[in-house]
């Protein structure tokens, strides 16, 4: 008997990649994939929703999340959400992107009453600089979280449903901290880290791009590939190999947006970096200066996760994957 498996947010980038690399391996957990079920607000590309595994469900997750109990998936990818600048441009947004919809998920989940295991996207925005309790220079996974954005206590607030729910053994529930995962392609979204992929992919394509940040500052970055590889070994992890019930960070590349323009410059030519522009944007700089720049990641690394090379190597891998489309 195969396993059904659940990816919210399954049309967006991090999503819809995770998808096709979960396709191309047939199995997730020692177990073949029968059902890959993708939700989100729109379909996925027409070359994925093809595959006969491959299942659609488009809306709100609130509203999707009735069914599920009797789907009784067997993993379940939560990567669904509004990103940090939307949440903290619209409270409501996030709370029910961020908040409402993972309430609903988890029970839903709990109905269905066969424990599947969830594997639930965080974000290392639950930390930040609190007056009483300054931020370290190094984060780690015994780091106690103080977030600074409406963003980051709704990420918060879930991976506490997802360490209780698991606790009371309706589900087994890992929650991981990504880092700002880059290059992405196409336009830009919402997230305040957005710019972290332009002043790349822009001037790449031989556009300009706006950097709203200091140069100097640090930032944690994390590659598309391993992120997703990540994603799944966390999923595949025993209980007693992932280590308790709270979020683990994600090892993360930690570089300056300097040293990020000195990597397209090599890539790129002189020509491409000279069409990155500063210009200071106050929310961008106040929500990015409260996250962490340099991260620690023991308990991933024990699963066998592993750190990024180096950022020259991620754009690099970026140039192939375009020119690979």
């Amino acid at each position: 008997m195969g396993s059904k498996v659940l990816i919210t947010g399954g049309a967006g980038f991090v999503g819809s990649r995770l998808a096709r690399e979960l396709l191309k391996r047939g199995e997730v957990a020692g177990s073949r994939i029968d059902e890959l079920v993708l939700t989100d607000l729109r379909a996925p590309s027409s070359n994925l929703a093809s595959d006969t595994r491959v299942r659609t469900s488009v809306g709100t997750l609130v509203d999707l999340c009735p069914e599920f109990a009797q789907r009784k998936f067997d993993v379940v990818f939560h990567l669904a959400g509004a990103v940090s600048a939307e949440c903290e441009a619209d409270f409501d947004l996030g709370m029910r992107s961020n908040l409402h919809s993972i309430q609903a998920l988890l029970e839903s989940l709990r109905a269905a009453g066969n424990v599947p295991r969830i594997v639930f996207s965080s974000s290392l925005a639950v930390f930040g600089p609190d007056p009483s309790i300054p931020m370290p220079s190094t984060v780690s996974d015994d780091t106690l979280p103080t977030p600074q954005s409406s963003y980051g206590i709704q990420k918060f607030i879930a991976e506490q449903l997802v360490a209780d729910y698991t606790r009371k053994g309706f589900i087994d529930g890992r929650s991981v901290r990504p880092n700002t995962v880059v290059v992405r392609p196409g336009r830009p979204n919402g997230a305040a880290s957005g710019f972290l992929s332009s002043i790349i992919r822009e001037p790449l394509n031989g556009e300009p791009a706006v950097c709203p940040v200091a140069p100097e500052t640090r930032v944690a970055l994390g590659s598309t590939a391993g992120t997703i590889a990540a994603l799944i070994k966390v999923a595949e992890a025993s209980r007693e190999a992932f280590g308790g019930r709270t979020a683990i960070n994600l090892p993360a590349l930690n570089v300056s947006v300097n040293e990020m323009l000195d990597a397209l410059e090599m890539v790129g030519g002189k020509a491409a970096r000279d069409l990155v522009k500063f210009e200071r944007d106050a929310m961008v700089v106040r929500l990015v200066d409260s996250w962490p720049a340099s991260v620690e990641a023991p308990r991933a690394m024990r699963l066998g996760i592993s750190l990024e090379k180096d950022f020259i190597s991620i754009v690099r891998a970026y140039v192939a994957d375009q020119a690979a489309v």
